[in-house]
């Protein structure tokens, strides 16, 4: 019914900056929120940041001031620009959204697949 396919991880140094971006696409109505969680090696999914499709936001303590959840609501695609990385950033990073598929409000809610982000010190 609905896909979300994330792109824009890769291996970046301290201090360093990349853009991540989730599209998604299917049986689409309306986006209600999407998010970006990540997981690294032997740790719990943990979220990032989340972003209403009217804009409101929300961060993680460990990346608010460094890292920006947005949406272009018309491409359905939410990006994260995250400068100021750290070693402790690199994880696998998952995009999340909730979804209503139709008229009569059914809601899909679902996962990517992942993007690798590597931050080196």
């Amino acid at each position: 019914q609905v896909q979300l396919v994330e792109s824009g991880g890769g291996l970046e140094q301290a201090g360093g900056s990349l853009r991540l971006f989730c599209a998604a696409s299917g049986s689409i109505f309306r986006i209600n929120d999407m998010a970006w969680y990540r997981q690294a090696p032997g740790n719990q999914r943990e979220l990032v940041a989340t972003i209403s499709s009217g804009g409101f936001t929300n961060y993680a303590d460990s990346v608010k001031g460094r890292f920006t959840i947005s949406i272009d609501n018309a491409k359905n695609t939410v990006y994260l620009q995250m400068n100021s990385l750290k070693p402790e950033d690199t994880a696998v990073y998952y995009c999340n959204a909730e979804v209503v598929i139709s008229p009569d409000e059914a809601t899909w809610y679902g996962w990517g697949q992942g993007t690798q982000v590597t931050v080196s010190s």
